[in-house]
């Protein structure tokens, strides 16, 4: 077909071959809705639009130096995983119904699954979820239905964005939420062990927690477990290179956010939720699941197995309503978990904590800046108490170029003063001290 020209004349002449007139086309918008004549300026051929788009872009980039958290962290991505989901055979692959021409994308999907498993001390993993909130969500309706039960126990150390999902997914459910309030920035034993009863069919915790705080919850488990009730673990997995692992600790379902693993901070995703759990709790696994199977030559190959969503057999009995998983974002952390191997991702952890407590040594030194909690250890991240209000002093802190951490009254009530600072291995001494004083002059 030609190239043809949106002219006046061009555009009179086929709409008289159709009969009709250019107003004819609008007939059925109303008239006060009808915008008239945009007075838009005249084309400009393409380099002269990509000119104009990076002006434009460049108002917007200020380079903040981050000390987020609260869920998503700045960590370093070689540059070896953008090499390899950026191969057309990855990028373009979709849903891999086919075993037959899918066989490298199910596999992937089953190595990170196989790396999920190690990582969180679990018999079995998804394919991945759509990000953290959402798979803890599925991790508690999966836990009603495996005990038939439909009181959760949730503390709120654990993320609240993560909880505000949880609430508002189940806001039609007959689902009895009871949240207990943390204890010095840990979970609140003797609340939780109060409300655990033979109603609960799960207790929700996050380790490390929303305030950065290293818990043991065994003990939770246990008497999770003796009241008949599941524990599940919410994690943020680069964590668990050094720290004791969730399965260890007698979880009975593991989610987190794996944007840790590979994945830019953007803004606001796409990012991925990984789910892993015992075997004898499979079945009730909601999202996809790849299995390792042998063909008729008996050579080994890949599936989908256990399809429990409604698209296929369950229908309405499905595990989830959710039909998609974040297969690229999976291989990205596939990649990068391959990268760093056992050894890299203990050090990468490991340096995390190390300039965490760093930068609460030199954060602490500051007149007025005291540590909210007291919990004896912290993985990368710290809740920091100021002598005034938290969102005006990073206010001001960006200004200086540092996003210096989250205002903890957003969801928090009497922590108009508290912030949450988050240090990961990207930022540097100099970076730290510089923050360090930048507070200080602010102060």
């Amino acid at each position: 077909m030609p190239f043809i020209s949106n002219t006046d004349a061009q555009r009179a002449e086929m709409l008289a071959e159709i009969g009709l007139k250019n107003e004819d086309l609008f007939g059925d918008v109303p008239a006060e809705l009808l915008c008239g004549d945009l007075n838009l300026p005249a084309g400009m051929g393409e380099q002269e639009v990509r000119n104009r788009l990076a002006e434009i872009a460049g108002k917007n980039y200020i380079h903040l130096t981050s000390f987020l958290g609260g869920g998503f962290y700045d960590h370093f991505i070689p540059s070896a995983v953008y090499a390899t989901i950026s191969r057309s055979e990855f990028y373009t692959a979709y849903t891999p119904y086919q075993p037959e021409t899918s066989q490298g994308t199910l596999q992937a999907i089953y190595e990170f699954q196989s790396m999920i498993c190690r990582l969180t001390d679990m018999e079995a993993s998804n394919a991945s979820m759509y990000d953290g909130g959402t798979a803890l969500y599925e991790a508690m309706t999966m836990a009603l239905r495996a005990t038939r039960r439909n009181k959760v126990i949730i503390d709120d150390s654990v993320n609240p964005i993560y909880r505000v999902m949880l609430h508002s997914y189940s806001r039609n459910l007959k689902i009895d939420m009871v949240e207990t309030k943390n204890h010095e920035g840990l979970a609140n034993r003797d609340a939780i062990l109060k409300e655990l009863d033979n109603e609960t069919g799960a207790v929700i915790l996050q380790n490390p927690n929303f305030f950065g705080c290293i818990d043991d919850v065994t003990d939770i488990a246990e008497a999770a477990h003796a009241k008949g009730a599941l524990l599940i673990v919410s994690c943020y997995p680069l964590a668990l290179g050094i720290l004791k692992t969730p399965g260890e600790m007698g979880a009975d379902i593991v989610t987190g956010e794996g944007q840790s693993l590979g994945l830019p901070m953007s803004f606001g995703g796409p990012y991925l939720g990984f789910m892993a759990t015992r075997k004898k709790y499979v079945r009730n696994l909601p999202g996809r699941i790849v299995g390792e199977t042998t063909d008729v030559n008996g050579d080994r190959g890949y599936v989908l197995t256990l399809q429990t969503r409604e698209q296929h057999i369950r229908r309405d009995k499905a595990t989830s309503n959710i039909c998609s998983n974040e297969a690229l974002c999976a291989l990205a952390a596939t990649v990068y978990m391959s990268l760093l191997g056992k050894q890299g991702l203990k050090e990468t952890a490991q340096l995390c904590a190390d300039k965490a407590s760093y930068a609460y040594q030199r954060l602490t030194a500051i007149p007025g800046v005291e540590p909210h909690f007291h919990a004896k250890w912290v993985f990368n991240e710290m809740v920091l108490d100021l002598p005034r209000d938290a969102a005006d002093v990073i206010g001001k802190l960006i200004e200086k170029g540092y996003a210096a951490g989250f205002p903890l009254s957003r969801y928090y009530e009497g922590m108009d003063n508290s912030i949450l600072v988050a240090v990961t291995e990207k930022r540097t001494k100099q970076q730290i001290g510089m923050l360090a004083e930048e507070l200080e002059a602010i102060l």
